[in-house]
């Protein structure tokens, strides 16, 4: 057993506006991380800028507060240099799907062992209330002076279409719904996406509880199942979940929508490529001499460089 401080919950106030769905999200992930008894010290939540990017600050595991949009590259980048890590993103609608939407795409199309839990309440509420890129074209929430002029990204359709290999949906305000939809996705190897509907109650007064309690229905409550029966089986299954997801606009389905445990992992295929990959990962590697000192001197540098500068010249000569 993990020798827990606190129940993963830090001495840090959380301070969002009362009555926020990020307080469902946090109380949900560490019910989670609870129940799957994750080790603190190898567990990681990476956050970028918005309400969201405070997640990290309430949660007892390693925590990165990182830029704006770049949440996942980084996430990425701690993945890859030690697969050991559990690796979980928390991002806002505008965080990860506005400017970090490039990087999202890029996750699917890799497949890394990440889970992403995207804080999804159609407007940018740090800042005010501005529309973010999931709130629909037309909408106008009380902090907009005019409708939205842009057509909404459904995050969803875009998780499904890029390659990740587990979708789902689940509402901020069902803690207990979340938190089984969490533990799936971190037990699942492979880029895994949650949306997670959460009500701004401060500048969304659109979606928010009253609309959801009518709208929202559960995927397996009609018979829906996720599973990817074989490798082959995969698009047809994408599609048919891409038409629940965009269902309607009075019925919104929550659950998992996709899980295919038949493709390989970023990590696998590294590993097949380079094979120390598998045996020593770059968190393991030894940089430094005991008192310190880096292992690479100048006169090493130097003699790596210069073999390195002939290994090329010999592989290009045309003789």
């Amino acid at each position: 057993m993990v020798n827990r401080m606190n129940n993963y919950r830090t001495d840090v106030w959380i301070d969002w506006c009362p009555g926020c769905g990020d307080y469902g999200i946090v109380s949900a992930m560490t019910q989670a991380f609870s129940e799957l008894d994750l080790d603190p010290t190898k567990t990681v939540i990476v956050s970028g800028i918005g309400c969201s990017g405070k997640t990290p600050h309430f949660i007892q595991v390693n925590g990165v507060h990182s830029l704006h949009g770049r949440a996942i590259p980084f996430a990425m980048g701690i993945k890859l240099a030690n697969p050991k890590l559990t690796v979980i993103v928390n991002g806002g609608d505008g965080d990860l799907l506005g400017i970090g939407a490039g990087h999202f795409v890029a996750l699917g199309r890799r497949n890394i062992d990440l889970t992403v839990i995207v804080h999804n309440n159609q407007v940018y509420g740090l800042t005010k209330g501005q529309a973010s890129p999931t709130l629909p074209l037309g909408v106008k929430t009380k902090a907009l002076p005019k409708p939205n002029i842009q057509n909404n990204v459904d995050p969803i359709v875009l998780a499904l279409s890029s390659g990740y290999t587990f979708v789902a949906r689940s509402y901020a305000m069902d803690i207990r719904h979340l938190k089984d939809v969490i533990k799936k996705a971190i037990r699942h190897k492979g880029a895994a996406l949650i949306d997670v509907l959460q009500p701004c109650v401060t500048y969304n007064d659109i979606y928010d509880l009253k609309f959801y309690r009518k709208t929202l229905y559960r995927l397996e409550d009609e018979g829906w199942d996720p599973y990817v029966s074989s490798p082959e089986r995969d698009k047809e299954k994408r599609i048919e979940a891409i038409r629940r997801a965009l269902d309607s606009e009075s019925r919104i389905p929550i659950g998992v929508f996709l899980v295919n445990p038949y493709v390989e992992s970023f990590e696998d295929r590294v590993s097949k490529q380079i094979p120390e990959y598998s045996k020593i990962s770059l968190s393991d590697q030894v940089i430094s001499l005991p008192d310190g000192r880096p292992i690479i001197t100048t006169s090493l540098l130097k003699k790596l460089f210069k073999d390195l500068v002939v290994e090329v010249k010999e592989s290009t000569s045309l003789d």
